[in-house]
């Protein structure tokens, strides 16, 4: 049984996601972020966290590879070429979506007013449209990023791509748009929908 501890809408979904993938028990306290609970398991105040084995893990990347790793499921194993493969696809989508997403909001949402700087969304709207058009070629003929298996980094990407087109980005590459669509109707990802906190 684990415990996971943060607001669906954030990085928390990607956790929830892989726990219904592998069918893993859990259950979960919808914490903001930097909220009392939030700050009482992770001192930082970030979420998500996810509690396992009595220990408090963090990083949504960290903690679906580590679901992923304990489970056997939608990952290759560590120490093979798939693996790497697999692991740079993860990198890349942190560096080239996931920053770029949440540059982005931070100057628009989260910063002090005076510490936001005008036009840095302009900026990130031209390298997401970059990096989509960069990455989509690799799909085409493909159902997940690592052809006929879906792995870590597709629902780090699926949720990249979720969560740019609620920040009201464009996704200018019609193959992420068929992906992103195909990824929203697993019955996993389905269930973390009509989650409401």
């Amino acid at each position: 049984m684990y415990e996971v501890i943060g607001a669906i809408r954030s990085r928390t979904r990607r956790v929830l996601w892989m726990l219904e993938e592998i069918g893993a028990s859990y259950t979960r306290n919808a914490a903001p972020a930097r909220s009392d609970a939030a700050r009482a398991i992770n001192p930082t105040g970030k979420i998500p966290a996810l509690i396992a084995d009595g220990t408090t893990l963090t990083d949504s990347t960290a903690i679906i590879q580590f679901l992923a790793d304990r489970h056997g499921q939608l990952t290759y194993e560590t120490g093979t070429i798939e693996r790497a493969q697999q692991d740079g696809f993860t990198q890349l989508i942190l560096d080239e979506f996931d920053s770029v997403l949440w540059m982005a909001g931070r100057h628009e949402h989260y910063l002090p007013e005076e510490e936001r700087i005008p036009g840095v969304r302009d900026t990130c709207a031209k390298e997401l449209a970059r990096n989509m058009a960069a990455l989509a070629p690799r799909l085409t003929g493909n159902a997940f990023l690592m052809g006929d298996k879906i792995t870590v980094p597709d629902l780090i990407l699926a949720h990249c791509l979720d969560w740019a087109r609620s920040a009201g980005f464009e996704i200018s590459e019609p193959t992420l748009e068929e992906y992103r669509k195909r990824l929203r109707a697993r019955d996993a990802y389905r269930r973390t929908l009509a989650m409401t906190e």
